[in-house]
């Protein structure tokens, strides 16, 4: 079974204070917990499935993502799942926040 990243590098919660402080003010307040939650859960799945975290990275063992592409995965999978549909520039901004949540542990 698939390890959660969530649960192995950081909590969820935090993660997501920290995407609501990097949002928008109009958007800090739009997304449920529960929504929160579920992006975070199927970025997950975008790292595994696109084979992102099987790739060597560059010199300072840092790997790029596509972001447009992680936010792409969720919008879909968003809509597949009945989640509903989201405004992928929302959602672009959600992903943005998570990987500066992310960078901000190596500091």
């Amino acid at each position: 079974m698939e390890e959660n990243i969530l649960d192995n590098e950081y909590g969820a919660e935090e993660a997501i204070a920290f995407i609501r402080q990097y949002l928008p003010q109009e958007l800090k307040t739009k997304f449920s917990d529960d929504e929160m939650y579920y992006f975070l859960d199927v970025l997950d799945e975008y790292y595994f499935s696109s084979g992102v975290l099987d790739s060597d990275g560059d010199d300072d063992g840092l790997v790029e993502i596509d972001l447009e592409a992680a936010t792409n995965f969720i919008v879909k999978e968003a809509q597949k799942d009945d989640m509903g549909s989201f405004d992928p520039e929302e959602i672009f901004l959600i992903v943005q926040g998570e990987m500066e949540f992310i960078d901000s542990l190596d500091e």
